[in-house]
């Protein structure tokens, strides 16, 4: 990846405010309080039995101290911890329209983020190649919201590959208590994640964020070309003029997106698909009424 020059990533940072100011303010407002309500209730104080209480919130421990009837008062934890587990592997730096897929990734999490803070919620990032290339913990405030859309945006990865597991077990390491976790990535990876992903749900309410462009399913007739693979390096001739051979890589990827939706359907896992260049409001919106239905 080529250096950002400052200028233009102050420049990429702005546009992405912009944009997603109106996604935030307009097309998520609602949803993603009524989606993401907290972790629940919250023990809050004992104080003495009144008539009309709810016998089932008596404390009989402090009931039996005390000689009168106490109950446990409890007040709804609001406040979350929102993690997102970010790809930037090489395979990201593809784009065949005006938008590259790690643009898009930066984008879509700047979105939930900012939805995050509006909602009183602190927000954290991992970014990940072949292993965890940067952690930045978890606060409030558009400041910090501003520090990690930069650092998706102009962060050069160490490597060019992709594991998501372990990034997925890093984040069950640093977060002890259950927190909502968008995994963004292309998952354009063989490497065996399938059991952090099951550990990584059962702990966490992980979202995976499947981030892809339509010309990785339909190739256009293009003639010969050198395909390059940005991760691995390998560079192959593919006669895009056949149509054989195009229905073929076609066939490959959704072969490939059925096995990625399979995989996290086994594991309880929501999945929400997205393509560079691509509207992606009513994706989530159809995301959180899903989520609504089921509450």
């Amino acid at each position: 990846m080529n250096e950002i020059s400052h200028k233009e990533l102050l420049k990429k940072v702005r546009r992405i405010q912009i944009t997603t100011k109106h996604a935030v303010n307009d097309v998520f407002a609602g949803q993603y309080h009524s989606t993401f309500k907290g972790r629940g209730m919250e023990f809050d104080e004992v104080r003495e039995y009144v008539p009309g209480d709810d016998i089932r919130t008596i404390d009989w421990n402090v009931t039996a101290r005390s000689g009168s009837p106490h109950i446990k008062k409890f007040v709804e934890e609001r406040e979350m911890t929102v993690m997102l587990v970010v790809d930037i592997s090489a395979s990201n730096l593809f784009g065949s329209g005006t938008q590259m897929k790690r643009d898009l990734a930066a984008e879509v999490a700047a979105v939930l983020a900012f939805s995050a803070i509006r909602n009183n919620d602190r927000i954290g990032l991992i970014l990940f190649s072949e292993d965890v290339e940067k952690y930045i913990p978890p606060k409030k405030g558009t400041r910090h919201v501003l520090r990690l859309v930069r650092e998706m945006l102009s962060h050069k990865p160490r490597g060019k590959g992709t594991n998501a597991a372990p990034a997925l077990d890093y984040l069950n390491h640093i977060s002890t208590r259950k927190n909502v976790t968008f995994l963004i990535s292309d998952f354009m990876f063989n490497d065996a994640y399938e059991k952090l992903l099951k550990i990584s749900a059962r702990r966490h309410d992980l979202i995976s964020v499947i981030i892809g462009d339509k010309r990785e399913i339909a190739w256009p007739d293009i003639g010969l070309i050198n395909w390059h693979d940005a991760e691995t390096g390998e560079t192959v001739l593919v006669d895009t003029s056949s149509k054989k051979v195009r229905t073929q890589l076609g066939i490959e990827q959704t072969r490939r997106a059925e096995e990625i939706d399979e995989l996290h359907r086994k594991a309880g896992i929501d999945t929400i698909r997205l393509f560079a260049g691509e509207p992606y409001d009513k994706q989530f919106i159809k995301f959180f009424r899903q989520r609504a239905q089921r509450r």
